[in-house]
């Protein structure tokens, strides 16, 4: 599965991220917050949560919002081992 990690500029386009990369990284640290950018959908991101949550991991999602426009938010998801 491939998700659209959050951007660093407001024009610039989203960088992928598989989740073969997240679970390495969680393999080097223990726990990591990844934010994911809006043009992810929500199903994609509920079967990443689902696919952690039934190896063992405790998964933490919610959707942030950093303005008014309707269209200002991104997804955090804390993933701890």
């Amino acid at each position: 599965m491939e998700l659209k990690a959050a951007r660093t500029e407001l024009k610039a386009k989203p960088k992928a991220i598989t989740i073969e990369k997240i679970e390495k990284e969680l393999e080097k640290e223990g726990q990591k917050i990844f934010y994911f950018d809006r043009e992810n959908s929500h199903k994609d991101l509920m079967e990443m949560v689902e696919y952690f949550e039934k190896k063992g991991y405790g998964v933490y999602f919610r959707e942030i919002r950093f303005g008014l426009n309707e269209n200002d938010y991104l997804y955090e998801v804390h993933i701890l081992s």
